[in-house]
């Protein structure tokens, strides 16, 4: 017989296509209240608390017993989420690791400046971007500030309607006969994508720098702060504009971060359906991917091993080799979005091996680039118990690759998660215009890749 992909709009009931769009509404919030790893993590805990979550903190106060729900806060930027299943914690977790963090532009420590009677801030671009799609949009500035004496603010700025936007200006067509003999990835370069945030000198006598002065001004009168708490805080400029339906048939979200927010809510809402497993589930919300899970929040770190550490030593007798053999028998999913076709540009993709918007969850071998450098190739055994689990619960999956094996390629933490031996396989959702400012997915993916998610979670 014949393989045939499946499209999710052809199989579903009514009531399906329903839950679709109750879905889709609930993860359009979520990106509008996400546009920094800052916010995700908040918001990922202030509903894991109304679910009767608790912090790592506080439930190493007391015992802790199966059906326990648990949180780790790693720094405000990552966070992990656990429910404490009836098995010991050596025999291995479920685990579906995906990560909050996602292109965008990061204010430099001394941004800001005045030049040709503009106020502007520098910026340094945050992971894999292309350069010239940041200017002439809408832009918001999200983050946090912390002033002299310790008091930290959050900030989010352009994304009401009567706030004031940013912008980052670009070179007119008139005046472009340079720009245009340059290669795409030269036309912008990185330090011109300055920020503008001021122009007036109304109210002004000063003679050096004036609408720098009343944009300092300005931030002390609002935030209480001076020029100097620029170097301490963590500033961030991303797109201005919320989560928009796309298509007559609103059968599609435009947004900011649906790499890797797409996964990282399905990730969240499938734990929340997780009451009194049998292994213990876990839900991995990562910082730092996109820069390669550096740093203390990204995967490289060892805030998740610390954690089952923690946790297996107030459960029982710790050493380290109940801590290797929780991790190693482990069965994960990485949670990251993939390449879908584009019809605007299909000579870079494997029509045979690509993902293919409205066709479900995304199962992905292996990442890498060219040679397969950087992946992990997951095991042919553990593919086919997903596939098992997956088709006796009616999931709709697909296979996919990112690109012809010679166009370039990508990675995720799936080779982290899988150094300590755990089977690890990459799942997650297929999209268009990947790491662009506003990104493309199909609602019916974003659907399927929860209720993958879940059905992992409570049968492997």
């Amino acid at each position: 017989m014949e393989l045939k992909n499946k499209s999710v709009w052809q199989s579903i009931s009514p009531e399906q296509y329903k839950e679709i769009f109750e879905y889709s509404d609930r993860y359009k919030n979520f990106l509008d209240k996400s546009k920094t790893e800052r916010e995700a993590t908040k918001f990922i805990i202030e509903e894991a608390e109304k679910r009767g979550y608790v912090s790592l903190e506080e439930a190493l106060k007391r015992d802790i017993k199966s059906g326990d729900k648990i949180y780790l806060n790693n720094h405000n930027k990552s966070c992990v989420l656990f429910v404490i299943g009836k098995e010991e914690l050596e025999n291995g977790m479920n685990i579906v690791g995906s990560h909050i963090d996602c292109p965008r532009l990061d204010l430099k420590q001394r941004p800001l400046y005045e030049d040709s009677d503009l106020a502007l801030f520098k910026t340094h671009y945050y992971g894999g971007v292309k350069k010239y799609q940041w200017p002439t949009i809408p832009l918001a500035l999200h983050g946090v500030i912390i002033t002299q004496d310790g008091e930290k603010k959050e900030i989010a700025i352009g994304e009401k309607a009567d706030d004031p936007v940013f912008f980052i200006n670009d070179l007119l067509p008139h005046l472009s006969q340079n720009q245009n003999t340059k290669k795409l990835s030269e036309g912008i370069e990185g330090e011109q994508l300055n920020v503008v945030v001021g122009h007036s000198t109304y109210g002004s006598d000063e003679k050096e720098n004036p609408i720098k002065k009343l944009v300092l001004e300005h931030l002390n009168r609002e935030f209480g702060m001076v020029e100097e708490d620029f170097i301490v805080s963590e500033l961030e400029i991303v797109p201005a504009s919320p989560a928009r339906d796309v298509g007559f048939d609103r059968s599609l979200v435009a947004a900011h971060g649906h790499d890797d927010r797409v996964c990282s809510y399905a990730n969240l809402e499938a734990i929340f359906e997780v009451e009194n497993p049998n292994k213990t589930v876990v839900a991995l919300f990562a910082d730092k991917e996109e820069i390669g899970s550096v740093g203390n929040t990204g995967m490289h770190a060892r805030f998740f091993e610390n954690a089952v550490a923690e946790l297996i030593n107030k459960m029982g007798d710790y050493n380290d080799l109940k801590l290797r053999r929780a991790l190693a028998n482990s069965k994960v999913l990485s949670a990251d979005v993939t390449a879908a076709i584009d019809p605007a540009f299909k000579e870079v993709m494997d029509e045979k091996n690509a993902s293919k918007l409205g066709y479900g969850i995304t199962m992905s071998k292996y990442t890498g680039s060219r040679g397969k450098g950087g992946s992990n190739d997951a095991n042919a055994e553990f593919l086919h118990e997903i596939r098992k689990v997956f088709n006796e619960n009616g999931i709709i999956w697909q296979t996919g690759e990112l690109g012809k094996v010679d166009q370039g390629g990508g990675g995720t933490i799936a080779y982290i998660l899988a150094e300590s031996g755990a089977q690890v396989v990459d799942m997650g959702t297929g999209m268009l215009s990947m790491h662009a400012p506003i990104e493309l997915v199909s609602k019916a993916d974003a659907y399927m890749t929860y209720k993958a998610y879940e059905v992992f979670m409570k049968n492997i």
